[in-house]
């Protein structure tokens, strides 16, 4: 064999090691939500290969996945979940993932998570913490955390720099969103969504949630006659402005609603629950809660 026959053999075998100790794939995060998926694609950067399983304008409550796409859960070297119950869909899959020994980060039991306190879902874990950018700075630390302790070949520092950065941004939209919140008069700061997904928000920025179309935590529910009626008598008594309607949930009942309710009640969509490709609209994480504060500010102050 010749000198260059030997070199090309030896890089070969050497590729082939590579592939067999890391599964046949380079470093690989598999995250469940398109939301948390591009808050992990801005941690990692180009160090690890980062698949996100819930398409654009997709409803986290319900999206499933392909025999494939599951079988990316069970090779993954770390899988990023919401967790508190959000990814119904899915929710088999990551947990068979974990039982079969790849670390699973569902990252909003790390944020100090809310309780739902009203209707149906009252009670349970809130599982929309993204809605609140504080507590999305504390999941930037927690994802970065995970990704340095579990996928093999990173590099730690630049993760953390990474991280460092991206929590920066957050941390000044979040205060960008309390200027704008500041304009709105405290008695207009009540709210009605199609379904509780504002938590969070109402929490740190100062607003009452009135209620809900779907009076739960997910939009597959259905509201029955005497939920729409104490919604609608609830909308009547306090003179709310606007109804907030999810761009990936049909707003069919929330306009029947605000034509019912007796007030001059408009709908407005937000981007609450999934990224969009949409423009404008909410294409990163970042974009998406300036969307909908913008919305909610608009919605709320008759602009």
């Amino acid at each position: 064999m010749t000198a260059l026959g030997r070199l090309v053999t030896a890089i070969v075998l050497m590729m082939a090691a590579g592939c067999a100790s890391t599964g046949g794939h380079g470093p690989r995060v598999v995250v469940t939500t398109n939301i948390l998926g591009d808050v992990v694609r801005a941690v990692i950067g180009d160090q690890a290969e980062v698949t996100v399983l819930m398409k654009p304008d997709s409803d986290p409550h319900s999206f499933g996945i392909s025999a494939q796409e599951a079988a990316l859960l069970e090779d993954a070297d770390l899988i990023v979940s919401n967790g508190l119950g959000l990814e119904e869909g899915v929710l088999r899959n990551v947990e068979a993932a974990g039982y079969s020994g790849v670390p699973v980060l569902a990252v909003g039991e790390g944020v100090q998570p809310l309780r739902f306190t009203a209707d149906r879902a009252a009670g349970h874990l809130d599982p929309h913490f993204w809605t609140d950018p504080r507590r999305m700075a504390k999941a930037v630390d927690l994802i970065a955390e995970q990704v340095v302790a579990n996928v093999p070949g990173i590099d730690g520092g630049a993760v953390r720099a990474g991280a460092a950065a991206y929590r920066a941004q957050v941390e000044r939209l979040d205060a960008w969103v309390e200027e704008q919140v500041a304009t709105i008069p405290p008695e207009a700061r009540r709210l009605v969504t199609n379904h509780h997904v504002l938590g969070y928000f109402a929490q740190r920025y100062g607003f009452q949630v009135v209620g809900a179309v779907i009076p739960s935590g997910t939009a597959l529910a259905s509201p029955s006659t005497s939920d729409l009626k104490a919604l609608k008598d609830a909308i009547h008594r306090t003179k709310v402005k606007a109804i907030f309607a999810d761009s990936s949930q049909p707003d069919r009942l929330a306009q029947v609603l605000a034509s019912e309710a007796g007030v001059d009640v408009k709908v407005v969509t937000l981007f609450s629950e999934s990224l969009s490709q949409r423009s404008p609209g909410a294409a990163t994480y970042l974009d998406m809660i300036r969307s909908n504060t913008r919305a909610i500010t608009a919605g709320l102050d008759g602009r």
